[in-house]
């Protein structure tokens, strides 16, 4: 069955790049709805955004979508990971400015208020976008690929000059509840030379080191140091399920990153509905269903050092 989350869950904090303190409630939505974006600080014209690929406009740094009237809410790959992670398949998630809270830099506070709250079952079945044929993109960066495969299972690989973070390869199968084990609770990241150069531009405003793990050379400048020793790549894992979510329904096949980022995933996405015999939309059964990020876990599961 369709989920939504059983009551709304509140959040309030600054946004990663804008530096603005945006109030964000979850809110729970009828089956078929979809993750949609409210911003409710808009009077004027459609304020509503679904979260769906095609909405994306291209961002380095972040997800951001926008909608034909202009409205937009940045850097919504955390929650998406989280509503995903958590088998929430419809929300009405409504904020009061232009970018999400990045709160730690994960998503373990997004799903242990979800998970706390609840998810609730609707009476309306599931339906999969089941990847039949390999596609691929590139870029100078780097590239993505999705193919066939029997549920969401992932394969990324990063590599940075800074010896702190140094080549990570990390592969995971998404089902029954990976996400909210092994990813959630892993936090955004950057290098220290960057910083500077992304305030610049009016990027990372409100990035701290309670908010992302910060690197320099071999060293982490965060306090507390890292949560996993292969944090960054657990996180851009993350951020990849996050971007995949926007779908706009639970994906079956075989993700690969090399080096991706968000611009890369939602390329591989645009490939994908443009190939029209390369996937195909299927009702859930049980089983299928039992096998999907998010079945059945629990707030117990949230790893503590989040």
């Amino acid at each position: 069955m369709q989920t939504t989350v059983q009551s709304t869950v509140r959040f309030s904090g600054v946004g990663l790049h804008t530096g603005m303190t945006v109030n964000m409630a979850i809110c729970p939505a009828p089956a078929d709805h979809g993750i949609v974006f409210e911003r409710t600080d808009i009077r004027l014209g459609n304020a509503r955004i679904p979260a769906r690929f095609d909405y994306v406009e291209h961002s380095p740094l972040c997800t951001m979508i926008v909608n034909k009237s202009g409205a937009s809410v940045s850097t919504i790959e955390h929650v998406m990971a989280a509503l995903a992670g958590c088998g929430v398949h419809n929300a009405l998630v409504r904020i009061d400015g232009p970018e999400a809270p990045v709160l730690d830099g994960s998503a373990a506070p997004f799903v242990r208020r979800i998970l706390s709250t609840g998810v609730k079952e609707l009476r309306a079945p599931i339906r999969v976008i089941e990847v039949l044929s390999t596609v691929e993109v590139h870029t100078a960066q780097g590239w993505a690929r999705l193919g066939p495969g029997a549920g969401l299972t992932m394969d990324f690989h990063i590599d940075f000059v800074d010896r702190a973070i140094g080549q990570q390869s990390k592969s995971l199968d998404l089902a029954n509840g990976t996400f909210v084990r092994e990813l959630c609770d892993s936090r955004t990241f950057c290098r220290a030379s960057d910083v500077e150069a992304m305030r610049a531009v009016g990027k990372a405003l409100g990035g701290t080191m309670e908010n992302a793990v910060v690197v320099d050379g071999d060293k982490v400048l965060s306090p507390g140091g890292l949560r996993h020793g292969d944090e960054a790549v657990r996180h851009k894992m993350l951020d990849a399920l996050g971007d995949l979510a926007l779908a706009g329904a639970p994906l079956l096949g075989h993700y690969v990153g090399h080096k991706a980022g968000h611009t890369l995933t939602n390329m591989l996405l645009r490939e994908l509905f443009a190939t029209p015999d390369g996937y195909q939309i299927r009702a859930c059964d049980a089983d299928l269903a039992a096998r999907l990020p998010g079945a059945g876990v629990k707030a117990q599961e949230i790893p503590a050092v989040a």
